[in-house]
């Protein structure tokens, strides 16, 4: 995959790195960087090579700083909707994704990039980063369903808190309220993201996918809805070759070797 303002490395261990690399603007997500995280996530969900994926930004200093300012302050009501459209179907292809993504919060992720956080599965923030949806404080709302993922994350007193308010939050503030799950010294951070996703990939990856959309669907339905497609989720792993492979391998005493399949 080629592209001008992401770097994809695909690894042997069928781990995928994505890094946004715009670090002299602080990697800002403008249109042309949107599109291309769409077609980024879009073609890695298609790759059987690949079994997880980390989000990162390039640099010491930001994960994703925001939207780019400049080129937002030129949008009119209906170049501004596009925009935000735009984003939220950005970040829906890495919500969507069938494979796990990690997002490797390496400082900054303010706006737009705390939007693209909470769009991953997984969020680990080095202790040196910072998050929060500041849009307030430029007269506009956030734009690529910040107010629809952070209360869903947090709860919906802090998710109006945060975004009223455009507050600025330490890492640490993040693991106690929710918005990320581990916090981890800055040195360390793209090895304690790595290692998690090795081991998720070593994992049956039909099954990994089937687990990820069926979490993302508890937010969305009724809890008997959700029972439901998870007991439907369940006996489809029957017929899969992963799963006898992985029950043969548990009562031989073996490492399994799934094939996605």
């Amino acid at each position: 995959m080629n592209f001008e303002r992401l770097i994809v490395e695909k690894g042997a261990d069928g781990v995928a790195v994505v890094t946004i690399n715009k670090p002299k603007v602080l990697n800002c997500l403008d249109t042309a960087t949107v599109a291309e995280i769409e077609v980024a996530f879009t073609e890695l969900g298609r790759d059987d090579s690949v079994r997880c994926i980390i989000l990162t930004g390039a640099g010491d200093k930001a994960f994703v700083a925001g939207g780019d300012i400049a080129e937002m302050s030129t949008k009119s009501p209906r170049t501004g909707k596009e925009y935000g459209q735009a984003g939220q179907s950005a970040l829906f292809a890495i919500e969507r994704c069938p494979k796990p993504v990690i997002a490797a919060i390496n400082g900054y992720a303010l706006g737009g990039g705390t939007e693209i956080a909470m769009a991953c599965d997984i969020r680990i923030a080095s202790e040196k980063a910072k998050m929060g949806q500041p849009e307030v404080s430029l007269g506009v709302t956030p734009g690529f369903a910040g107010t629809q993922r952070l209360p869903r994350l947090v709860n919906r007193g802090r998710g109006k808190e945060l975004v009223m308010t455009g507050e600025t939050i330490s890492a640490q503030e993040a693991l106690r309220i929710g918005l990320v799950e581990r916090v981890v010294p800055h040195e360390k951070l793209k090895e304690s993201a790595r290692s998690m996703a090795i081991s998720i990939a070593s994992k049956g990856p039909l099954a990994v996918s089937s687990a990820k959309g069926l979490i993302n669907l508890a937010c969305d339905v009724p809890l008997v809805q959700g029972c439901a497609a998870e007991a439907e989720a369940f006996g489809t792993c029957f017929s899969t070759h992963d799963q006898k492979e992985g029950m043969a391998a548990f009562v031989e005493k073996r490492k399994p070797a799934f094939k996605g399949e």
